[in-house]
């Protein structure tokens, strides 16, 4: 089960060739998938050869090879954890009992739509990184775009296959759909609010692999927990490939900041003027997008209270992540969770059942990691001397999901009117005026080893190569 085989039209690891209807179908859908990938993938790049890491196996080492390929020869497919014999379904009222492997009838409604919902997600990222190519600070800055796009391809793969096998036309028809939504489309747009966002730059790029991509990880580990068995095996996979989404986030934030600080030492100034006319990045604009960032991110979790959250973990399609390293019963029933919610002029949590509460769970869960990263871009501008520190805002600031929705904040919590908000809103916001300032560095660096000025060059190349390694060979 843990080989990927790639002598079929279609790679995968699931005896496609032994389903032939499912197997025609899916190879029907494919070429509306390249014609997608031709239109909406990266802009003017269909020809170049690049250093690309593709998937041989599902197992945890020796996973994958690298080599040059042009994306649209890239091998997507569809690629499942192998299966646990005799696996259980271990929370909500289902515990105990077998896993499915085929959809009950009372769910597939909910099923469906769980399924959909993070299926659009996928291409919807293609689609608002699409242009980000021509404008790259590095060709290894390219490819790890690059990366991101094809495996985001292979997700959008791995929600198809189950929505082809598990949910006949329906299925199919949603499959379709999947494509002819597109992000930002006035008619047609994306169903979540967050991929309908422009992604104009690198740096609203990596705060966007770091951020929103890291709300894909808590998704995909509560979706791993499901009883729904395919479900859970497909998305175990994807969390290893989501795993170097963030990592390109990460580390491309932690090098603007370093670099950043290196000239903030050089000429010895926090000055916002005098770095911006040295052609970086100021900390106070850094803070700008990650509050942003954060908080358009904090909103796909869904309002704080849902009684759809509490169906589907009671019903066994999703449950928390982690779930089975919680101390509980795994049931929840009679258990509360705090909320917080504006009241009289004020922030005020109050107690709301658990099982109505979960999406806040996964959020407050989803907080406590992006903080861990945050910090760590703090420990960079320490080493370099400097005083500033990043940090995320208050979970209720610039919020439009839920019982927050419209509540004007300012980012340490405290409660505003309008005209206070109005007033301030461009100290915690990103402006026009730092768009276009972001914007006006965003040149197009290729030759390998070179560097825009407003990001550091990465501490090792990608496999072990060198940094000025050719990771895009250009038609």
């Amino acid at each position: 089960m843990s080989g990927i085989n790639y002598s079929d039209k279609i790679p995968n690891n699931v005896n496609l060739s032994e389903d032939r209807a499912l197997q025609r179908a899916l190879e029907q859908w494919q070429p509306n998938f390249l014609n997608w990938w031709q239109d909406m993938g990266p802009d003017k790049s269909q020809n170049f050869d690049v250093y690309l890491r593709t998937a041989v196996s599902v197992e945890p080492q020796g996973w994958a090879q690298f080599g040059h390929v042009k994306m649209l020869d890239y091998r997507w497919g569809i690629f499942l954890n192998p299966g646990v014999a005799d696996r259980s379904i271990h929370f909500g009222d289902h515990l105990g009992e077998a896993a499915w492997q085929d959809v009950p009838g009372e769910h597939r409604a909910n099923l469906r739509r769980i399924i959909v919902t993070q299926g659009d997600t996928e291409p919807a990222s293609v689609e608002q990184q699409r242009h980000l190519g021509l404008t790259c600070p590095s060709q290894y800055d390219l490819r790890n775009l690059f990366q991101v796009n094809v495996e985001e391809g292979r997700h959008l793969w791995a929600m198809v296959y189950l929505l082809h096998k598990h949910f006949g036309r329906d299925g199919r028809e949603e499959a379709q759909a999947l494509l002819e939504r597109h992000s930002g489309d006035a008619n047609h747009p994306r169903i979540l609010g967050a991929f309908n966002e422009a992604t104009p730059d690198w740096l609203s790029f990596f705060m966007f692999t770091y951020f929103t991509d890291r709300d894909g990880k808590f998704q995909l580990c509560a979706l791993a927990e499901s009883a729904f068995d395919p479900l859970a095996r497909t998305t175990k996979f994807m969390l290893t490939e989501e795993a170097h989404h963030m990592f390109v986030g990460e580390s491309g934030i932690a090098r603007v900041i370093q670099r950043t600080a290196q000239v903030m030492n050089e000429f010895k100034t926090d000055d916002v003027s005098k770095l911006r006319a040295a052609g970086v990045i100021d900390l106070p604009t850094l803070q700008r997008y990650l509050n942003f960032h954060f908080s358009v991110t904090i909103d796909l979790f869904g309002a704080d209270e849902s009684s759809n959250a509490a169906i589907f973990y009671s019903s066994g399609l999703k449950g928390r992540f982690e779930e089975g390293k919680r101390q509980d019963d795994h049931v929840l029933k009679g258990q509360t969770y705090k909320v917080i919610q504006a009241q009289g002029g004020q922030l005020v949590e109050r107690e709301v059942p658990m099982l109505n509460a979960l999406n806040e769970v996964l959020r407050d869960d989803y907080i406590v990691d992006s903080v861990g990263g945050v910090e760590r871009w703090n420990k960079v501008l320490a080493k370099a001397g400097i005083a500033f520190r990043l940090k995320v805002p208050h979970k209720a600031f610039h919020r439009n999901i839920g019982a927050l929705a419209g509540v004007k904040l300012s980012p340490s919590g405290e409660l505003l009117s309008e005209a206070q908000w109005s007033a301030q809103v461009d100290q915690w916001l990103p402006s026009a005026q730092d768009r276009a300032f972001v914007a006006s560095l965003m040149g197009r660096v290729t030759e390998p080893g070179k560097f825009a000025n407003w990001i550091a060059p990465p501490a090792m190349g990608i496999n072990r190569q060198a940094v000025d390694f050719d990771y895009v060979r250009f038609a």
